[in-house]
């Protein structure tokens, strides 16, 4: 892998990740300043996973088609960071919603391409993944701890210019990346439609779907509810970032993970670990010790779950299936599991509370451990 360009992937990944890291804790805040009810938040912050359900299939489709996926996310990059300006003007539901939905479908654009491309430069060597990936989730960190300190300091305005500027980021970097190298698939040409029926598949894809819409209230009212009991956006920024600190440690203790346990170990035991973590967000964020227990299981409700999910991926959809299956698997698990789940917090939480959101988000995982130990088995999984 002498020709794997190594930092400038990992500077993509550092600055995407900070960008979510500035929008998912923060820009629920910068809404309700600006008076949006928690119904209305909860639709807005679901945008960005809508626009996944079908986004990701125009972008897959079309980096297949011309064999050049990192000049499909440069441009849908570019385009999404000049709607995101419309924010600055924005401040009703309608025009906030608008220019969200707008700017998240041309941004949806880079995630996946890029992870294709990943994928494809490491080649064989797919248990290095999480040495690439790490430094997104060091970009979400310096991210979550940086704006929550300035927001204790600045208007929260002051959000708006600071995601611009790591959208700048974002653009500077992909133009960096060099495509990977094109392979001619001569021996798997297995139709993707032929895929999507086997029963594993469909299994994987469901599964993975109710933790996105299990990860829905954390995302949307995570930073709220600890507001409300008093912490500080300091104090809030550090519970996320630590949360993301234990993903960067299972990400480096990926390959060794892996060599001990299957796949399918791995993935149940993550969402086992998820419906823990969302059990004690739902009572006891109260307590300190409590809470920053289950922000440390975001090293399973995230980052293990997020590597096994894609190993199997990377399994299932093979030659040229590849950016189609990483735009199938996006768009139905983060895409509609995203939504459903953002939407579903927004209901929750007006009508019933914190506590009955969070549980139900727990028995979301719960029900897509279940479904795993029963259709998925270890025959595409290795150690």
């Amino acid at each position: 892998m002498r020709d794997l360009p190594y930092w400038r992937l990992a500077g993509v990944y550092f600055f995407y990740f900070a960008y979510i890291g500035a929008f998912a804790p923060y820009f629920s805040l910068y809404l309700s300043a600006l008076g949006i009810t928690a119904s209305g938040i909860g639709v807005i912050m679901a945008l960005p996973q809508l626009v996944r359900i079908f986004a990701p299939h125009l972008w897959g489709w079309l980096a297949d088609r011309g064999g050049r996926r990192l000049r499909i996310a440069r441009i849908g990059t570019v385009i999404g960071a000049a709607v995101y300006c419309g924010l600055f003007a924005a401040r009703g539901f309608e025009s906030l919603f608008a220019v969200v939905l707008l700017m998240s479908f041309f941004l949806s654009a880079s995630l996946p391409l890029i992870e294709v491309t990943t994928l494809t430069h490491l080649g064989e060597h797919t248990a290095q993944y999480g040495r690439i990936r790490v430094w997104g989730s060091v970009g979400f960190i310096a991210a979550v701890l940086l704006v929550g300190y300035a927001l204790d300091w600045l208007p929260i305005g002051a959000l708006l210019w600071i995601m611009l500027a790591i959208l700048i980021g974002v653009v500077a970097l992909l133009m960096l990346v060099p495509e990977a190298p094109h392979v001619e698939h001569t021996q798997d040409h297995t139709p993707i439609a032929h895929v999507l029926k086997q029963p594993q598949v469909v299994a994987l894809i469901v599964a993975c779907a109710l933790m996105a819409v299990a990860h829905g209230p954390y995302y949307t009212f995570y930073s709220i509810h600890l507001v409300g009991y008093g912490y500080t956006k300091g104090a809030v920024g550090w519970l996320w970032a630590l949360g993301v600190i234990c993903e960067i440690a299972i990400f480096f203790w990926m390959a060794h993970l892996f060599r001990a346990y299957t796949l399918r170990q791995v993935l149940i035991a993550s969402f086992a670990l998820a419906a823990a973590r969302f059990v004690i967000i739902a009572w006891c964020a109260g307590n300190l010790l409590l809470l920053l227990l289950a922000q440390t299981l975001h090293a399973a409700s995230f980052g293990s779950f997020h590597a096994a999910a894609l190993g199997y991926v990377h399994r299932f959809f093979r030659g040229r299936n590849q950016a189609r299956g990483q735009a199938i698997y996006t768009s139905l698990t983060f895409g509609l599991g995203g939504t459903l789940g953002g939407l579903y917090a927004g209901y929750a939480w007006e009508r019933l509370g914190a506590g009955i959101t969070f549980t139900g988000a727990a028995l979301c995982a719960v029900a897509g451990m279940a479904l795993l130990w029963r259709k998925l088995d270890d025959q595409n999984a290795t150690r």
